[in-house]
């Protein structure tokens, strides 16, 4: 393989985002993912989507889609690819061979039975677990020897003997020294012909003129052999950026296997999620500003990033599992609940509409007739929401006379009070009389009605709200009134005997 030499300054920042595609694109990849592609915004770089497909009995065609959408949904764009590993394994074994020839390399036949037999052996020993470089010092006559008898053999790369080691001069971590002693002559190609992680990944990020690697700190301990596979092939080495892992509450690192589709990005997207808040939480979920801001929009994240905002320790990722309200970090609630209060409205219209259409309550009026009132009500109702969900779930009565009456708030705002049975059904009665129905008529007409009443007025607002949203706290109760009509807020009221019927039964 002919290597490519990239000088950073002159050739620009390349960097890439590398998934094994053996599941859904989990929270971790798409931290590393916008890691990648924040660095090389800020520094008009090139993002590349590299697709590691070598592993043929995990990695599917859903997995790859997967990861695709997912990005595609978050707004990662990549400037080049996507490339698939599985494209160029020969080129991977031809970088094996041309190892083996410039002396970097070598072929070891040792079977499996006898290197079991070294590793117990080593274990009794209380002795370091290392190959211990035996077809090292085959000579060329025995190697010819074993080829032409067939024996299998994979190819391990030659560690130097010399003292000494490797300097990683990690932009997170710092300088990381590793001795040689402490490097055994590693695999690099199997029995079988298939190249290893460590030798793909090389000559992959070699080729594609891999300027900065930015990854998760679980690849530190892969880098200094790494790096000698970019000396062997004369490459010149990237520069090394390790992020800190992302933990959950137990310390247990977050991935698929352990914590299933709480992690996954598009777990998120089918919870009401807005696509840029969550890119806002993950980029938190390790990295910070001096003054540890937390809201960003696009233009003004990629001019904040820079590598020397990753810390060191690991993050803790806080989510709980079963809350429908809560079910993740409480700061990825509290962001998207920002982005949902601040957004152009027009703009929450266009997200919504898919869970309206979900839900069965999209009225096509909403983008005629009815748009003005549609976008009224939904910045109304909009403050105290956390997800897309939320709006025709949480807001259903606003929209649908299908809505449920949360339990709670029916037995703590109007089965309380026996009264409220008789009294509904005739501030009904005086609001058909309402006329124009406004915030200031309503208010006036509820608030006389109200005088003269045993039942504190508190009582009486909060059976109404509850009568006409089915819900325990929400927008001002007038501004309620006027946003679901008077048609509907007088059969709602009228309706309160049946609901004290109906829990009875």
């Amino acid at each position: 393989m002919q290597s490519q030499n990239y000088n950073k300054t002159e050739d620009g920042v390349r960097v890439r985002f590398a998934p094994s595609p053996t599941g859904y694109l989990h929270i971790g990849g798409a931290r590393t993912a916008i890691y990648n592609w924040l660095f090389a915004k800020k520094h008009n770089g090139v993002f590349i989507l590299r697709i590691e497909d070598t592993d043929v009995e995990r990695s599917t065609t859903d997995s790859i889609q997967g990861i695709i959408e997912g990005l595609s949904w978050l707004g990662i764009d990549w400037d080049e690819g996507p490339y698939f590993q599985s494209k160029y394994i020969e080129e991977h074994k031809n970088a094996a061979m041309q190892l083996v020839e410039s002396g970097h390399a070598y072929k070891c036949f040792c079977t499996r039975e006898e290197l079991d037999v070294k590793r117990k052996a080593s274990l009794a020993a209380k002795q370091s677990v290392q190959y211990d470089r035996t077809c090292r010092r085959l000579t060329s006559e025995t190697i010819a020897a074993k080829e032409a008898q067939g024996l299998p053999y994979v190819i391990r790369f030659k560690v130097p003997e010399q003292q000494g080691g490797i300097c990683v001069n990690d932009a997170v971590y710092g300088p990381i020294e590793k001795q040689y002693q402490d490097i055994e002559d590693f695999v690099i190609l199997r029995s079988d012909g298939s190249p290893l992680y460590l030798l793909s990944n090389a000559v992959d990020d070699i080729r594609d003129g891999i300027t900065h690697v930015i990854r998760g700190q679980d690849g530190l301990a892969n880098t200094p052999r790494q790096i000698l596979i970019y000396e062997a092939l004369g490459a010149t080495c990237p520069v090394f950026a390790h992020m800190p892992l992302t933990l959950d509450l137990k310390k247990r690192k977050i991935s698929k296997r352990t914590h299933g589709e709480l992690v996954s990005v598009q777990f998120y997207r089918d919870h009401g999620f807005l696509p840029w808040a969550l890119v806002n939480f993950l980029v938190l979920l390790g990295w910070h500003t001096s003054d540890d801001k937390e809201i960003f929009g696009r233009e003004e994240l990629i001019e904040a990033f820079s590598l020397e905002g990753i810390g060191r320790a690991n993050s803790i990722f806080n989510y709980t599992p079963g809350d429908p309200k809560f079910f993740t970090d409480p700061k990825a609630i509290s962001i998207n609940s920002h982005f949902l209060r601040t957004l152009p409205i027009e703009k929450i219209a266009e997200l919504v509409k898919d869970e309206f259409v979900k839900e069965g309550i999209w009225n096509p009026a909403y983008n005629s007739e009815k748009r003005q009132w549609f976008l009224s009500t939904l910045d109304l109702i909009r403050s105290r929401f956390h997800t897309l969900k939320d709006f025709p779930c949480l807001g259903r009565a606003y929209f649908s006379e299908d809505f449920p009456v949360d339990p709670k708030a029916l037995k703590k705002r109007v089965l309380n009070y026996p009264n409220l049975k008789e009294l509904m059904p005739r501030l009904a009665d005086r609001m058909k009389q309402i006329e124009p129905w406004t915030l200031q008529t309503t208010e006036e007409v509820v608030r006389d009605f109200i005088q003269g009443l045993e039942e504190k007025p508190g009582i009486i607002i909060n059976a109404v709200r509850t009568a006409v949203t089915g819900q325990l706290a929400g927008p001002g109760i007038f501004d309620v009134l006027v946003a679901i009509g008077k048609e509907r807020v007088i059969k709602r009221l009228r309706r309160v005997p049946e609901l004290f019927e109906e829990t009875q039964k």
